[in-house]
């Protein structure tokens, strides 16, 4: 793992997301659609998370979910299938999420071509500053115990599940990437197969900007709904920050910024580096372990290649199996094609069904 000793460097957790992440919002290519492809059902509903009430930025507790039934769901009243959780990435919410990924188009894609039927999950996690992280914090709420078990636990008593860990996956992209590693390093009683695409997070970067510009900037909001006027990089400074360093006595933000005039401030650096997955993973190779299968995956024109790279590599230090690819692409350009013809799959391969 490489470690940058430079307090500048370490302030920036989010550098990379910053450098890559932001094209995300742009349309992406779609696979060509796989002929006989049976249409499955897209049901939207919300879903309470008593893990996000009280939030101090004011983010609702109830969130849109989308649903994706397998073509065979309506037919077989008796048939139980697993699920995957689909996480998606800063900025964007559940329903940009199904576009950028195309969806339903490329799940019934890929069970025309072989994969098994399974149900598909994807909860919208966008917050007052653009994004969750996944993370579990008073300013924002607990989205970490959301995912694990309010939303888990909603499906279960809904549909028609295997209610088992070893019948759950959990996959996300870009910051969904990060709840992924995030989430999965902590959770392995909850979910049995894990999918990383393009995780951003993963380690510090250096930061661009101008730190003390960006300061005096925050102090004239006077609502987390008020950095709907930001830049995309300031909101998603404010969404680190309400994530990682949560400060309850500190509003109208409720949360530290890792600099003060400019100038890092080494107890929030220290607390932002403490939720990079990188430092992260030494604490939690037992619980990695136990899962069925891993899977890794990143643009080789990704500016996150090299983290995922190093994520790659601290698994295979530890010799915790798992799959990983450096497809061709950028953050995005790949990403619809590899959750038809890699994610589900590999889901399909990993998952047990009844």
């Amino acid at each position: 793992m490489r470690i940058d000793r430079s307090w500048r460097a370490a302030v920036a957790v989010l550098g990379a997301l910053l450098a890559s992440a932001a094209p995300a919002q742009l349309s992406t290519p779609a696979p060509p659609a796989v002929v006989g492809a049976k249409p499955a059902i897209v049901e939207r509903i919300t879903v309470h998370g008593r893990s996000l009430e009280g939030s101090l930025e004011g983010d609702s507790a109830d969130r849109a979910v989308l649903v994706v039934l397998p073509p065979s769901y309506k037919n077989g009243p008796k048939r139980r299938y697993p699920v995957v959780y689909a996480l998606h990435g800063y900025s964007i919410g559940a329903e940009q999420w199904t576009r950028e990924i195309h969806v339903p188009q490329t799940i019934e894609g890929a069970f025309a071509q072989g994969a098994r039927e399974m149900i598909v999950v994807l909860p919208d996690s966008k917050t007052a500053h653009n994004g969750s992280m996944y993370s579990s914090s008073v300013t924002t709420g607990d989205f970490e115990s959301f995912v694990a078990r309010d939303l888990v636990g909603y499906i279960d008593s809904h549909y028609r599940t295997v209610a088992d860990r070893n019948s759950r996956g959990l996959a996300g992209h870009s910051m969904g990437g990060y709840g992924t590693a995030r989430i999965g390093m902590k959770h392995p009683e909850t979910f049995g197969a894990l999918y990383m695409m393009s995780p951003c997070c993963l380690s510090a970067r250096t930061p661009g900007g101008d730190a003390a510009a960006d300061e005096k900037t925050f102090a004239a909001l006077r609502s987390p709904a008020d950095s709907a006027t930001l830049t995309w990089g300031q909101r998603a400074q404010l969404a680190a920050a309400a994530a990682w360093s949560p400060n309850p006595t500190k509003p109208p933000l409720f949360l530290d910024l890792p600099t003060e005039n400019g100038q890092p401030r080494p107890d929030v650096v220290a607390r932002w580096a403490a939720n990079a997955p990188l430092a992260m993973l030494d604490q939690y190779v037992g619980n990695l372990r136990q899962y069925r299968a891993i899977g890794l995956d990143v643009g080789d024109r990704d500016g996150l290649k090299d983290d995922a790279q190093a994520l790659h590599a601290a698994l295979d230090r530890y010799g915790i199996r798992h799959d990983f690819a450096v497809y061709p692409g950028d953050h995005v350009s790949g990403v619809a094609t590899r959750v038809q013809g890699q994610v589900i799959p590999f889901f399909s391969r990993a998952l047990v069904f009844p």
